[in-house]
C-alpha cells in the first residue's frame, strides 16, 4: 500500500518524504481546500523537483471552480507544467476537458470531496477518465471492499488520519455564515471548533443542550480525529491501494510523527523487520491531537459523538537539525523557543527519541547562548549524533506519561 503524506510548504514537502512517505499531496495557490495553507508559488517548482526525486507528487485543484476560477486557471495553465506532478486531485468535472488537453498523460484522482461512497459511482468516474477514487469518509470498510471486487481496474484511497469535519465529506455553510469565509473554496475558519456556551431549539425555548462541560464551554461540534492506525491490515484486505494522511496545515512535527508511525505498520504488514513497533505508535499521541475515533468505517456511532476536548498536548515541538557546520556541529531551525536548561527529545526516521540535556546553542558569531529564538540563526552541538532533518521537541509543563494505547480492533 502506498502512503500518502501532506505537505503544505517545501519544507512540509521534505518532512513528509524523508519520514517515510511514498507520495505527497500539495496545493496550489488559489486552487486548493486548503487555502489558509502556505501552498505554492513562484519559483518552488525548481525546490520540489529536487526534493521529490523518485516519489510521486500530487497536485489538489480540488476547489469548486465558478467561471472566474475557470478563467484563473487557464490563464495559468503554463505554470502548472512546470510541477513534476504525478497525478491532479479534482472535485469538480468541469476542468477535466481543460486538463486532458494540457496534460494527457497525467493520471486524474477524483477528490474525497465528490462523495464516492457506492460502486457505480466509481465505475461512473473510471469510465469519465479517472484512475483513482479517493472515498468519501463515511464510505464502510466492508463496502471498500465490495467496490474493490467490482472494480478491479481502478485504484482506491482512503483517509486513514487526521481531522474530521462534523459536516458530510465537508459540505457545511457554518464557516461562510459565520466569518464569511467559504470552506467549499479553501477557506474554512473551522467554526465547527469553536467554543460555545449553550444551544437552544426555537420550539423549545428555555430547554438547553447540556453543552457545558470544563470551564464552560464545550466543543459541541467538533468531530473527533481519525486514527486508524491499528487497523492497516484490514485495509490490506479490502485492497486499498493508498492510505492517505490528513494535515496540510499542521506543523513538520505533525508531518514527521504521523508520517514514521504508518511508514513502520506499514513496514511491518509487509514483513519487514521493525524495532520498537509499539513505541513508534505511541508516537502518534504525543503530537496535539483531538481524541480519537475510526470514523465510520466500522459504523457511524463513534464519530457521532462529538469530542468533549479540544486538542491534548505533551509536548511542545522546538525546531529542526539543518545542515552540519563542523565535526559535531549542525545549524539550528528554531520553531519556538529553545533554553540551555531544557530537556529536549531528537526524533528521526529510524530514531525514536534521543534524550539531551548537556547540548550548547551558539550564535551567529559563535558565541555560546542561553536560549535561542524562532527567526534567529544558530548552531546546536551535542554528544548526541545529529543528522539533518532530527526535529526536537520538549515535554510541556503539564505533561503526563503517554499512557493512551491504540485502540483494539472493532468487532465487524
Amino acid at each position: 500500500m502506498e502512503l500518502l503524506a501532506p505537505a503544505g510548504n517545501l519544507e512540509k514537502l521534505y518532512y513528509a518524504y524523508e519520514y517515510g512517505a511514498d507520495a505527497a499531496y500539495i496545493g496550489i495557490k488559489n486552487f486548493s481546500l486548503r487555502a489558509k495553507a502556505d501552498n505554492f508559488y513562484e519559483d518552488e517548482w525548481e525546490q520540489i523537483r529536487t526534493i521529490k526525486g523518485n516519489k510521486k507528487l500530487f497536485g489538489a485543484l480540488n476547489i469548486y471552480f465558478h467561471n472566474r476560477d475557470l478563467k484563473n486557471l487557464e490563464e495559468n495553465i503554463d505554470y502548472f507544467k512546470m510541477y513534476p506532478f504525478d497525478a491532479f486531485i479534482i472535485s469538480d468535472l468541469g476542468i477535466i476537458p481543460l486538463l486532458k488537453k494540457h496534460f494527457p498523460d497525467t493520471p486524474l484522482h477524483l477528490s474525497t470531496q465528490a462523495n464516492c461512497l457506492n460502486k457505480e459511482s466509481a465505475k461512473m468516474y473510471r469510465d469519465l477518465g479517472f484512475t483513482r477514487i479517493i472515498l468519501g469518509r463515511e464510505t464502510p470498510l466492508e463496502e471498500i471492499k465490495e467496490m474493490r471486487d467490482y472494480l478491479p481496474d481502478i485504484e482506491l484511497e482512503a483517509f486513514v488520519h487526521g481531522a474530521m469535519c462534523i459536516a458530510y465529506s465537508g459540505r457545511c455553510f457554518l464557516s461562510r455564515y459565520m466569518s464569511d469565509r467559504s470552506a467549499n473554496q479553501g477557506d474554512c475558519a473551522q467554526s465547527c471548533r469553536w467554543q460555545y456556551r449553550y444551544l437552544e431549539e426555537k420550539q423549545r425555548p428555555g430547554e438547553y443542550m447540556p453543552v457545558i462541560e470544563g470551564d464552560g464551554f464545550t466543543t459541541v461540534l467538533s468531530s473527533k480525529d481519525m486514527c486508524l492506525i491499528d487497523y492497516l491490515d484490514k485495509f490490506y484486505d479490502a485492497g486499498v491501494d493508498s492510505l492517505k494522511i490528513e494535515g496540510r496545515m499542521k506543523s513538520i512535527y505533525y508531518t514527521a510523527v504521523v508520517t514514521r508511525a504508518y511508514r513502520k505498520m506499514i513496514d511491518a504488514l509487509e514483513g519487514k523487520a521493525v524495532e520498537n513497533l509499539e513505541e513508534y505508535k505511541k508516537e502518534i499521541y504525543k503530537v496535539s491531537h483531538r481524541e480519537f475515533s475510526t470514523g465510520f468505517y466500522f459504523g457511524k456511532e463513534e464519530i457521532e459523538q462529538s469530542t468533549t476536548i479540544s486538542y491534548e498536548r505533551h509536548y511542545a515541538f522546538l525546531g529542526s537539525i539543518g545542515e552540519p557546520v563542523s565535526p559535531g556541529e549542525h545549524r539550528l531551525i528554531v520553531k519556538n523557543q529553545i533554553r540551555k536548561e531544557d530537556a529536549i527529545e531528537y526524533i528521526g526516521p529510524d530514531i525514536l527519541y534521543e534524550k539531551d540535556s548537556a547540548f550548547s546553542i551558539r550564535d551567529e558569531n559563535g558565541i555560546e547562548v542561553d536560549k535561542a529564538d524562532h527567526g534567529k540563526f544558530y548552531t546546536i552541538k551535542s554528544a548526541v549524533p545529529l543528522k539533518k532533518g532530527y526535529i526536537l521537541r520538549k515535554p510541556t509543563a503539564a505533561a503526563q506519561p503517554v499512557f493512551e494505547k491504540a485502540q483494539q480492533p472493532v468487532e465487524t
